[in-house]
């Protein structure tokens, strides 16, 4: 019977790879990967070889239903994108939903992913939070930020090195000066940071260093007092 497991793969050192996930990616018939030479690096890691078919945002709806049909065609099927976990922020969710449509056995393994890692070296609650994902590239973003004027629970979300400063900018038009934020950069990789302060204090950081890499940013909630004092 088929099955569709989604798998994954290391945000950043390929030690990540669970061995649980090393056997599936061996036993599966077919990989379906977000970019095939980003995978196909990994497989070579590993010393896996398997076919790999290209899912990614810009074919997911043309290829979706021929590929469901060859997943009802394979035994075990495996689904990864370029780091973490499948459809968080990332290709997935489309394919994920095609299959329980048409009662392709689904399995998900535990394994990396960004937000979890950042939220935990915030210091911030972790007991309640909101995950965001990318914020809208331009329609919507400002009423998204807007939203959290008042929320209580910890927020995380990605944002890339290019709109960084302006996304901390932004952050502080609507939110003040004074809102702790923790900015994660290069998690499990060589040169990972965390950078810890308000907002104004950040955005002093990278005014004098320039943002690269891969960042989750993680901002503290606002407590019960100072929403009843607002109010």
């Amino acid at each position: 019977m088929p099955k569709l497991i989604v798998v994954p793969t290391p945000i950043g050192n390929l030690e990540d790879i669970t061995l649980r996930a090393i056997s599936v990616l061996n036993e599966c018939d077919f990989v379906i990967a977000e970019d095939t030479r980003t995978s196909g690096n990994l497989l070579r890691h590993l010393n896996i070889q398997k076919s790999l078919v290209s899912f990614h945002i810009h074919n997911e709806h043309k290829i979706l239903l021929s590929l469901v049909e060859r997943i009802k065609q394979s035994n075990n099927v495996v689904l990864i994108s370029d780091a973490g976990t499948p459809a968080i922020s990332d290709p997935g969710y489309l394919l994920v939903d095609a299959c329980i449509k048409e009662n392709i056995p689904l399995e998900c393994l535990p394994g990396p992913t960004a937000l979890i890692p950042a939220l935990v070296v915030s210091g911030f609650p972790t007991d309640r939070f909101v995950f965001e994902g990318f914020l809208p590239p331009k329609k919507g973003r400002n009423s998204r930020i807007t939203a959290w004027l008042n929320e209580p629970k910890t927020i995380v979300f990605y944002e890339s090195p290019h709109k960084l400063q302006k996304t901390i900018l932004q952050l502080i038009e609507v939110l003040g000066a004074d809102r702790e934020i923790c900015i994660v950069r290069e998690l499990s990789k060589k040169f990972e940071e965390h950078v810890r302060g308000n907002l104004q204090q950040i955005k002093n950081h990278f005014d004098h260093s320039e943002p690269r890499g891969e960042f989750v940013v993680v901002l503290k909630g606002v407590s019960k007092k100072d929403i009843s004092n607002d109010e």
